[in-house]
């Protein structure tokens, strides 16, 4: 299992801005791409796709950009994923909805796959945006 790119640069993103968090300034995506390196365009896109699942919050004109919508202690790592990725599933049958499995009606795995899939997420979850921001020991 692997992350896609632009979910690892919204980590990275949000990352970075937790760390200029506090302050009432709003932060905008020129500064964020400097100080991560990540392209302009990826972070503007990164903020329409962070701001529409209320990650962060973004105002337009004079004074404008961005800032995280709640404390960075209160953002996980899976709502991050989840903002860019879509629902955590490990498998198409976690899913709800129908499903292009062959073997769903007689699969003796599937029961288990929620659980796995929950211990993914919930190992995601248990990191919160705080502790990505933080400078490691």
């Amino acid at each position: 299992m692997r992350l896609s790119s632009l979910a690892d640069y919204a980590v990275v993103m949000m990352s970075a801005a937790a760390r200029h968090c506090g302050g009432a300034a709003r932060l905008n995506a020129t500064l964020l791409a400097e100080e991560t390196g990540l392209p302009l365009p990826t972070v503007q896109k990164l903020v329409s796709r962070l701001s529409a699942a209320g990650l962060i919050e973004s105002a337009r004109g004079t004074g404008g950009g961005f800032r995280l919508a709640r404390p960075a202690a209160a953002i996980s790592l899976a709502d991050i994923v989840e903002a860019i990725e879509g629902p955590i599933t490990m498998t198409a049958c976690v899913e709800n909805g129908s499903h292009d499995c062959c073997i769903e009606e007689s699969c003796r795995v599937k029961p288990h796959w929620n659980v796995v899939n929950g211990a993914v997420k919930g190992a995601l979850a248990s990191v919160s945006l705080a502790s990505l921001s933080q400078v490691p020991a």
